[in-house]
């Protein structure tokens, strides 16, 4: 990869980041200020309460992916970013693009989704094992 288009997704990552710490901080004051206020009747704590069970959502996806941009950065210090970590060979510059922290190329990304559908498709089946067909009596 030409260090143009490195130095490019470089600095999408690093805005990436500073604009998820940003709104970290949103969700954390928001938070915050949401607790700070009176309570109310059963609604409004059922509701600050599923407003905040939801910000914790977010804040922990978010979390998960400045940890994958965090690896992504590494990798461009040590001059592997961009390469699959399954098969090794150069990731596509419109995959990175797309998704700067991917870490495998599309041939290895797909397999795996297929490979995870077979297992899910597979792990459905069991669990319906037992069940009575369409029709049967119970």
């Amino acid at each position: 990869m030409k260090k143009k288009e490195i130095d490019q997704l470089k600095g999408i990552l690093e805005e990436e980041k500073r604009r998820i710490h940003r709104h970290l901080e949103d969700i954390s004051d928001t938070s915050v200020a949401d607790l700070d206020t009176p309570s109310g009747d059963s609604v409004d704590i059922a509701a600050l309460e599923i407003n905040q069970n939801s910000l914790v959502k977010v804040g922990k996806r978010e979390l998960n992916h400045l940890k994958k941009i965090d690896v992504a950065l590494k990798k461009i210090e040590d001059e592997t970013y961009g390469e699959c970590e399954s098969c090794g060979e150069q990731i596509g510059f419109a995959r990175l693009m797309a998704r700067p922290v991917a870490q495998l190329c599309i041939d290895c990304k797909t397999a795996q989704e297929n490979e995870e559908r077979r297992y899910t498709d597979r792990s459905s089946e069991e669990d319906l094992d037992g069940l009575p067909e369409e029709g049967e009596e119970i």
